[in-house]
């Protein structure tokens, strides 16, 4: 049988891997002749592949505007050439991850020194492609944009819910994973819970799920080669069939994530599923910030102490002045007692508004459930347990499930 041939190839790729009737826009920055001349090759074999043209120089200026330059909607793939002005290549290519996320850059350029590709990667760059280029290195490239963006086209498209302590103690981690579980084994809804704890998060630990490789960091600095399979080798999956993204042990050195890390890869999360609950550390980290940033849902969970409520107050000021919609930032009273010596209308008067959901006090039988490694088993009779199925079935119930329980008249009111 005879070989593909480049051709063939490129005709293959536009059939699997492209989205029918939605073209490749591609754009080209200071590309030099031979590879600008690869590239018009390249999309005349493919289709599906259309051509923005090859811009002559680096804007770099602060009042030069990306979305200006490169039209709306931005191309799908930008290639920028780094030989000319290493410096100025790089400052753009963070200008466009920044102001355009969606567009995937390539690094074109005929320096391969491993620490030169690691800096274009950090400034933006998903791709870094050798001089001379050739149609399989393209074509390769292409390729694996056309499927990222396929992959995002999924059945699913979930809400991300970011979870923060007031202060340390305040039961966020055992919260998460009990309402994951709860998600995951209730209201069979595909969930995930990613803990973002720099350093020795407990959500593996609680979970029972203490024996793996590879951790959360570890998937932020690698989202350059972000796929299914890759996402898959970082899951752990829970019998109640939550899964989880553990965080580092411990002990591990600092840890510089790319900028657009943490939006990308729960971008991409997003399309494979329902829910993704996620565990962020008291103290508010980058990483932290551009989730909170992201998310569709904040909970802050303190407890009726004077020091938690005092820092809630910090803590919704802080993401009022980084422009984090009021709406989205909903507080999460843990241990609730009806007879506590701070009241349900003192915290709301300092807090400024409303208490968003109550957890009741069961400190020793939430205890036990640490030690099962089962969120919701071993007190699946709790009072604690029923109140956080109500709040999943709040934020887990289906469309459907409201006309179902309106067809219940007034036994339809029972449980609520």
């Amino acid at each position: 049988m005879d070989s593909m041939t480049s051709k063939d190839k490129a005709s293959s790729v536009t059939r699997e891997g492209f989205l029918p009737n939605e073209p490749l826009t591609l754009a080209g920055v200071c590309l030099d002749n031979d590879s600008w001349g690869l590239l018009t090759s390249f999309a005349e074999r493919a289709p599906l592949v259309e051509l923005k043209g090859n811009f002559d120089r680096y804007r770099t200026a602060e009042s030069e505007s990306i979305t200006e330059w490169l039209g709306s909607p931005p191309p799908n793939i930008c290639l920028i050439d780094f030989d000319k002005d290493r410096r100025s290549a790089t400052t753009i290519a963070e200008k466009i991850h920044s102001s355009a996320p969606d567009t995937s850059i390539f690094a074109v350029s005929s320096q391969a020194q491993p620490d030169l590709i690691i800096q274009s990667m950090r400034s933006g760059c998903t791709e870094y492609l050798v001089k001379p280029v050739d149609r399989e290195q393209m074509l390769n490239a292409v390729a694996r944009v056309a499927g990222r963006r396929k992959e995002k086209k999924g059945t699913y498209k979930a809400q991300v819910l970011a979870f923060v302590g007031a202060k340390g103690g305040s039961g966020v981690t055992t919260m998460v994973t009990q309402l994951g579980a709860l998600l995951a084994k209730t209201y069979l809804r595909k969930s995930i819970i990613l803990d973002l704890h720099p350093d020795i998060g407990d959500a593996a630990l609680y979970l029972r799920l203490t024996k793996y490789k590879y951790h959360s960091f570890e998937l932020l600095e690698n989202t350059d080669r972000l796929d299914a399979e890759l996402l898959q080798s970082f899951v752990l999956s829970h019998s109640s069939g939550v899964d989880l993204i553990p965080a580092p042990e411990g002990g591990e050195a600092f840890r510089r994530i790319p900028a657009g890390a943490v939006t990308q890869t729960l971008d991409f999360m997003r399309s494979r599923y329902e829910f993704i609950l996620v565990d962020l550390p008291t103290l508010i980290t980058e990483e932290s910030l551009d989730v909170i940033r992201d998310c569709d849902q904040l909970y802050l969970v303190t407890v009726a102490e004077v020091a938690a409520l005092r820092n809630v107050v910090r803590q919704i000021e802080y993401f009022t002045r980084k422009q984090i919609p009021q709406e989205r930032i909903r507080v999460v009273l843990n241990r609730h007692q009806k007879r506590a010596l701070v009241t349900e209308e003192q915290i709301e008067k300092v807090i400024k508004q409303k208490i968003f959901w109550k957890v009741p006090n069961q400190y020793a039988h939430v205890v036990k459930t640490i030690h099962g490694g089962d969120p919701i088993g071993e007190i699946s009779n709790s009072d604690v347990t029923r109140n956080l199925s109500e709040w999943a079935r709040v934020i887990g119930k289906k469309p459907g499930d409201a006309r179902k329980k309106e067809g219940l008249g007034i036994l339809g009111l029972w449980n609520r």
